[in-house]
């Protein structure tokens, strides 16, 4: 059975098995490191990293859902020079791919941020986060506006050498193959779709929102229809690899994002049920293959009748 997956193109990413941590759901993956085999996974995405320390949003930042969860975390994290000097270190670079996820509020912040990680051995990719405002041009996010979204892509491609490129697409657009093309013509080397949707709760008892920011990320199984379709949308419009992600809970799930055409998959809120999740699922997807007599998930891939 091959659950190996080799990425197309120029990016030299491989993965053991097409079962990657989502970024903001497993830290720095050294916290998860007590519930299971780092290494038997097939790559981990960081928690959003930014040039400068941030404290993040007020609480409260996570409410539950009916089958997901809303967050407002705001990128909470330790700084870029902190996660090289002492969580880098502690992860198995050599066994597994890790992957550094960015934030910036501009295109040149960015690519400075991009130049710093770009620098580090044990870094194999990185994904940027357009999910985020830029404060230049009135606060408009790079990932709704094509044009944004490319100058944000140019920008880190120039600064990351031979490190591939991840722009992570957000699903609060009208079109987004719009934004796939535009970032892959600007030299994005992988795609991967979803970020949250943009969803809001409230309790009517205490007439305040669930969670201080208000406005929120909506992630879990109940967004996974959404992002099924994003990333079949994607998947036909772009020549480059995608990595599907958005409301994964089973092996079932990782093999309908493969049968749409995604290359890998990122596994994200389910690891706050369990934090043993990830670990689990490569061992459900191996049996589930051999199950359904799928030897080679290469050949499985994009095979969806339509």
């Amino acid at each position: 059975m091959n659950m190996n997956v080799t990425l197309p193109g120029s990016t030299g990413l491989q993965f053991k098995n097409p079962i990657l941590t989502a970024s903001g759901t497993f830290g720095y993956g050294v916290e998860f490191a007590p519930y299971g085999d780092l290494t038997s996974l097939g790559g981990i995405v960081v928690k959003g990293l930014s040039l400068e320390p941030r404290a993040g949003n007020p609480m409260p930042r996570i409410a539950e859902t009916p089958c997901g969860m809303l967050n407002a975390v705001g990128l909470q994290n330790s700084g870029v020079e902190t996660f090289i000097t002492e969580k880098l270190p502690k992860l198995p670079t050599d066994e597994l791919p890790v992957i550094a996820n960015i934030y910036a509020c501009d295109p040149a912040e960015f690519g400075e941020l991009t130049a710093v990680l770009a620098a580090e051995k044990g870094i194999a990719a990185i994904e940027v986060n357009i999910s985020c405002p830029n404060v230049r041009e009135g606060g408009i996010l790079f990932g709704q506006d094509a044009t944004l979204a490319a100058r944000v892509t140019e920008a880190v491609k120039k600064a990351a050498g031979d490190k591939p490129i991840i722009i992570k697409l957000s699903p609060n657009v009208t079109d987004i193959t719009t934004i796939a093309k535009a970032v892959e013509g600007a030299g994005a080397d992988v795609i991967s779709c979803i970020n949250t949707l943009s969803g809001m709760g409230v309790d009517i008892r205490t007439r305040k929102p669930l969670i201080a920011n208000v406005i929120g990320g909506l992630s879990g199984p109940a967004i996974k229809p959404v992002a099924l379709r994003c990333t079949h949308q994607v998947c036909k419009a772009v020549s480059i690899p995608v990595i599907g992600m958005g409301g994964i809970a089973s092996a079932e799930d990782v093999l309908e994002f493969i049968l749409v055409g995604a290359h890998a998959v990122q596994v994200g809120t389910s690891n706050f049920l369990r934090p043993d999740f990830s670990f689990r699922l490569v061992k459900e997807l191996e049996q589930l293959m051999e199950k359904m007599n799928i030897t080679d998930l290469e050949e499985f891939r994009g095979s969806l009748k339509l």
